[in-house]
């Protein structure tokens, strides 16, 4: 199993160094952040140990470039700074797992050991359906250029539709994922919320990607 340690501190490196090579690790570290993304490019590694806090572009940035280039290798990000707002960030920018300093060597080993038993999938920032874009961290929603306001409840159906565009989901399937098993609202909301999406994201662009299939639910057609 081979892993890369992205960490500008030499003493810090050395330490996850030493400490991955006795594991049984084969080890490669970079200390920039334009030569992490080099390296995860080109080489195919199993797990990628990540400092938030090197030289540009950031741990974070670092993350989000590489998902952007269709790269899944897990990542486990480090930093120095316990904030919520920092973790949050990470891991929206595509971090598989956080891990704040200082950290127990055994910890770290611990969650690189649960990262390489994952099957790496496809994980993408934003979620694109032909010029329909999807930012879940940012909660934003464009047409091509434009952009289109929903309320919570209409970004999240428009997320599950988009997670499994081209998929057939039926009524029940959406109300368990976007409402939740206790509902006991009125049988059409999805219905209704589905015309709601319609008038937003497809009618005012002469689109019809959210396609009624009669008797079994609905689904969003990627070549709409």
């Amino acid at each position: 199993m081979r892993v890369l340690i992205v960490e500008d501190d030499p003493a810090m490196a050395a330490m996850l160094r030493r400490g991955l090579q006795r594991a049984g690790y084969a080890v490669d570290s970079v200390g920039a952040g334009t030569d992490a993304v080099w390296a995860i490019v080109e080489t195919d590694f199993d797990v990628v140990v990540l400092d938030a806090m090197i030289p540009a572009p950031d741990g974070f940035e670092v993350c989000r470039q590489i998902r952007e280039k269709d790269r899944w290798t897990p990542v486990l990000m480090l930093t120095a700074r316990d904030g919520t707002h920092d973790k949050v960030r990470g891991l929206d920018a595509g971090a598989d797992d956080y891990l704040t300093k200082p950290f127990a060597l055994d910890e770290l080993l611990a969650r690189v050991r649960a990262l390489i038993r994952r099957e790496p999938t496809r994980r993408p920032t934003e979620l694109r359906v032909g010029d329909l874009v999807l930012d879940p961290a940012g909660r934003t929603v464009r047409r091509g250029d434009t952009r289109i306001a929903l309320s919570a409840k209409e970004f999240a159906l428009l997320q599950e539709l988009m997670r499994r565009a081209g998929e057939t989901l039926t009524r029940t399937h959406l109300i368990e994922h976007v409402w939740d098993f206790a509902y006991d609202g009125g049988s059409n909301v999805v219905d209704v919320y589905v015309r709601y999406l319609r008038a937003k994201v497809d009618r005012p662009f002469g689109r019809d990607t959210i396609r009624t299939m009669r008797g079994a639910g609905y689904r969003l057609d990627p070549d709409a």
